[in-house]
């Protein structure tokens, strides 16, 4: 398991460590994929709540979980596609269509927002 928190860490260092984790611990996930999830999700955390995160990285059964904490209880929104007048929200489409999973759970005193890669791509048929 790999954790980053903003107090000890920046945007950049938890890429870092998601590439570095996925290349060593889950070899058949597409790395580039997972650094975008990262980077998503750790930017919409400093941006939009009180700037603290944590990430968590980490191999669960036969999965890659990425763990981003936070201390806003508000929901990440998601903006329709169509809607291209700023303000973000079509990151997290994004990282809906990158990740097998996208949750977000809600904590006392802010919320985890998870994504999940499986570890083994099915082979093509």
């Amino acid at each position: 398991m790999v954790v980053v928190e903003s107090s000890r860490a920046s945007t950049a260092d938890a890429r870092h460590a998601a590439a570095e984790f996925v290349s060593s611990a889950c070899p058949g996930v597409d790395a580039d994929a997972v650094v975008l999830v990262v980077s998503e999700l750790v930017a919409n955390a400093a941006r939009h709540t009180a700037g603290w995160w944590r990430l968590r990285l980490g191999t669960r059964n036969d999965a890659l979980i990425i763990d981003v904490e936070d201390r806003s209880e508000a929901p990440p929104a998601i903006r329709p596609t169509s809607d291209l007048s700023g303000g973000g929200g079509l990151g997290l489409i994004m990282v809906q269509r990158l990740s097998d999973e996208l949750k977000v759970l809600p904590r006392p005193g802010g919320k985890t927002v998870r994504a999940r890669f499986p570890l083994y791509a099915e082979a093509p048929a």
